[in-house]
């Protein structure tokens, strides 16, 4: 979608990356740079066409649609700065016509908001400003590292989330608990209800009353007082594994929402400085070929190294 002009109109001809897309959020994506406010006002006036017509800013776009965009300044993109901790892109795994995928780092967002300017899909448009369409296919907590899919076109976006809604995308996560797990392989399925907290935060807590959620745990490792587990997630709630793990009794080794927050101080100090939640493994569908596909992402050097000291540590306690 370039060559948008600021001095005369621009005829824009879509194709199926644009495919059930509302007008207000295809306008919101191609006119990076012009405040929200004044995309509805071009709307409400009558401004933007699609095929002659006047366009309501809910109006679902199809591929062979021809929209009209009316003159408009748009301010040059500036590239977003890093987010503390994150000081290099996060590093890619795969990429191909229709899927990027990457590793992302703990502490830098997936998206913009509640405070922080730029995320992981902020800094990617802003990189790669020769993609068209670029858009998550799901999310990890900031916090959380690991494998991230992104799509490079709406038929794959629209695929990918359908996988996800079926339920044949496979998620696993590496992530170290507080106490001794012993069972080999325990599903727990809790409901979990979501709130928002007066300053704007997200609260998740296990409630009857809400979305069904389960998750699977399989040993993989026991380490003194902590337990190395895999994490396979059956649906995608917020925060399920951490609140999962904390309902149950086995708090994630420095959760700063859902753990131990005297165990997290002393963690810090023995030199674990996030959560350890990691993001090793999606399966899925290829959104346009089909055939079976996995990324994998290894486990950060930090947590890595935090492993090593534990195990030390459990040595010299049982020599």
């Amino acid at each position: 979608m370039n060559g948008l002009s600021k001095e005369s109109v621009t005829w824009l001809d879509l194709d199926e990356d644009a495919e059930g897309q509302r007008v207000d959020n295809f306008l919101l994506r191609i006119l990076k740079g012009v405040p929200k406010a004044h995309v509805y006002r071009i709307l409400r006036s009558g401004e933007v066409r699609v095929n002659s017509r006047r366009a309501d800013p809910t109006l679902r776009l199809h591929a062979g649609d021809r929209v009209r965009v009316p003159p408009i300044r748009i301010s040059p993109p500036s590239a977003p700065p890093a987010p503390g901790g994150a000081r290099v892109m996060p590093r890619v795994l795969h990429e191909d016509d229709a899927l990027l995928v990457i590793d992302k780092p703990a502490g830098l967002a997936v998206h913009g908001g509640s405070g922080i300017s730029h995320g992981v899909i902020e800094r990617l448009r802003a990189e790669r400003p020769e993609l068209r369409f670029l858009e998550l296919v799901h999310r990890l907590d900031r916090e959380t590292s690991g494998v991230l899919l992104l799509a490079k076109r709406r038929s794959a976006l629209t695929r990918m989330h359908e996988q996800i809604r079926n339920g044949t995308t496979g998620k696993r996560y590496t992530v170290l608990v507080k106490g001794r797990w012993t069972t080999p392989v325990r599903t727990i399925r809790e409901a979990l209800r979501k709130e928002a907290t007066a300053d704007g935060d997200r609260r998740v807590s296990v409630d009857q009353d809400g979305k069904p959620a389960i998750t699977t745990f399989r040993l993989k490792r026991p380490l003194g007082d902590f337990t190395l587990l895999e994490a396979d997630l059956k649906t995608g709630r917020t925060h399920q594994i951490r609140v999962h793990l904390a309902h149950a009794g086995y708090p994630i080794a420095g959760d700063d929402k859902y753990g131990d927050f005297a165990l997290n101080r002393d963690l810090t100090r023995q030199g674990l400085k996030r959560m350890f939640l990691h993001a090793a493994r999606f399966e899925c569908d290829h959104p346009i070929r089909g055939d079976r596909i996995a990324f994998e992402a290894p486990l950060p050097r930090e947590l890595a190294a935090f492993i090593a000291t534990l195990d030390v540590s459990h040595s010299v306690r049982t020599a």
